[in-house]
């Protein structure tokens, strides 16, 4: 009989104090350390032309745009994530105490690949939809012609 090997849970506070001093980017997901691995050409050029598209055509607005590196905090879920592409409304809502974690995203965009495809339209769209300000989903795939959008009212 073989011995199954207990996965290593940390906390919110153990994962923010790796995280800063991590070379790579990781997934904190309730409890579980995920690393994340780094993108493909295709991925990189499809989340750079959206930020640039969504840029220019936000110029101007109350809204702040982020590509890649930024960290979101889903207290609901909780869940550290960094999307492909995030909108937020000004004032940013940065997670208390931190000043590296956002909060409040309108829109996220996700660029899928093999690896990723099943989780971005699971149970990240769900902890996704646990946000209070969420109200477009954008998932782009990076190995086909296909584009999902996914639209919700803040009622």
């Amino acid at each position: 009989m073989m011995a199954q090997t207990e996965t290593k849970r940390y906390t919110a506070e153990e994962y923010l104090e790796l995280e800063v001093a991590s070379e790579t980017r990781n997934e904190y997901r309730d409890g579980e350390i995920v690393p994340m691995m780094g993108g493909t050409p295709n991925h990189n050029d499809i989340a750079g032309n959206l930020y640039i598209l969504l840029k220019s055509a936000l110029k101007g607005k109350d809204y702040r745009i982020f590509y890649a590196d930024q960290q979101l905090w889903i207290p609901g879920a909780s869940l550290y994530t960094y999307p492909d592409v995030m909108v937020l409304p000004k004032p940013l809502e940065l997670q208390a105490g931190r000043k590296d974690t956002v909060m409040n995203p309108c829109f996220i965009a996700e660029v899928l690949s093999k690896s990723t495809r099943s989780y971005d339209r699971s149970d990240k769209f769900a902890a996704y939809r646990t946000i209070s300000s969420f109200q477009e989903y954008l998932l782009i795939d990076q190995d086909e012609i296909h584009v999902e959008h996914h639209v919700f009212s803040l009622d």
